[in-house]
């Protein structure tokens, strides 16, 4: 594959590079998740300041109108740094659904204080049953007078803890697993009848269970069409998870470098371990699960305006091969480093942790295969 970054994308890369070496060590990292909020709100705002949070969105809104390119630069460094603010959630996935499906009101009162770094919005899509099906959906949104009243349970709303507002899915029409029907709602996190049971996910990020208890909103919360909202959140997960495949091609980098360097130092029988054919061999077949995965998250990111079902392809297509690599470079790097491999004390088992939840976010291997398949 000839791909070729601009001048302006090398720009952004030495920008994102610097920071995850000058600011976001290992150390800093453990500090952050062992914090009460998960997250250091200043480097957030400190993210607005670089641009990074309007990268996507257009120049009429504010933003930089990058492309899905500029974004998969910014995930897979964030990849090699294993940063736990919540640009996923809020740029990548509530800004998919605010970017495409918001309406001008919408996108004039959040993107700005989105891209400056003083707003978060999460995305609750999930519910208890659904599993990875978005049609899945049985909060209920029942039209009143002026608006809607909301009712239902939302499931592992990523980085709910410290959003100040919510997109979730609703049912306005139809049965529960079917693709019409379905309507999106902007929701302020502390309004009336919202309450949040927040807790730790296996690699340190925040995640909530939402419970919608007749919560209250205008018309003017929904966000696209009521009944529509289907396509455009199958869109907005298909962004992040080629968003997603470029964080774990950053982090496998890391854990393939960090393996070689053990391999060199490593004295085992009088001689470094990575003279040893067996490991040697490990080592090169590591690299190539790496290379297999960047590849295919370059064409999953680069397939993101083309038609559905090729976009969908390609997406899936992603994620079965960081499926795969993410799991045999994760316990190759564990293995080759030992009983070291699985301290807290060791970055390697963090970043194991962060694929594997990343094998699982929006639909595993297997899910995607089907979904390729299909």
């Amino acid at each position: 594959m000839d791909f070729n970054y601009s001048d302006e994308q090398k720009l952004l890369i030495d920008s994102v590079e610097r920071f995850i070496q000058d600011d976001y060590g290992f150390d800093t990292r453990r500090a952050i998740l062992k914090s009460d909020e998960g997250f250091r709100r200043d480097l957030w705002q400190k993210f607005g300041e670089l641009g990074w949070l309007a990268v996507p969105f257009a120049e009429e809104d504010g933003g930089l109108g990058g492309t899905p390119v500029e974004t998969m630069i910014i995930m897979e460094s964030f990849g090699r740094g294993l940063v736990v603010e919540p640009y996923l959630s809020t740029v990548v996935l509530a800004g998919g659904l605010l970017r495409a499906g918001g309406t001008p009101a919408q996108r004039e009162t959040v993107l700005p204080d989105l891209m400056a770094g003083g707003l978060i919005v999460a995305v609750g899509y999930a519910e208890p049953t659904s599993r990875f099906n978005l049609a899945d959906v049985s909060t209920t949104a029942t039209a009143t007078g002026g608006g809607y009243v909301l009712k239902g349970r939302k499931s592992v709303v990523l980085h709910g803890p410290m959003a100040d507002k919510v997109i979730v899915s609703a049912r306005t029409s139809g049965g529960q697993r079917d693709e019409a029907g379905i309507t999106l709602f902007l929701v302020d996190a502390g309004a009336a009848g919202v309450t949040r049971q927040d807790y730790p996910t296996v690699d340190g990020l925040r995640a909530s269970e939402l419970v919608l208890d007749g919560v209250a909103v205008g018309a003017d919360a929904v966000v696209g069409e009521v009944g529509s909202g289907f396509l455009l959140l199958e869109k907005a997960v298909d962004e992040a998870t080629a968003a997603i495949c470029a964080e774990a091609v950053g982090a496998m980098e890391v854990l393939h470098k960090a393996t070689l360097e053990y391999a060199r130092t490593r004295v085992q029988f009088g001689q470094p371990i990575g003279r040893f054919q067996v490991i040697q061999h490990r080592l090169v077949d590591m690299y190539i699960a790496y290379e297999q995965a960047k590849s295919l998250a370059i064409m999953a990111n680069l397939k993101l305006d083309a038609p559905r079902e090729e976009r969908r392809r390609a997406v899936s297509a992603a994620k079965v091969q960081i499926g795969k690599s993410a799991r045999f470079v994760g316990q190759q790097a564990v293995q080759l480093h030992g009983g070291m491999g699985m301290t807290d004390e060791l970055n390697v088992g963090h970043y194991f942790k962060r694929l594997t939840m990343i094998e699982t976010l929006f639909g595993n291997t297997d899910y995607h295969l089907k979904r390729y398949a299909a």
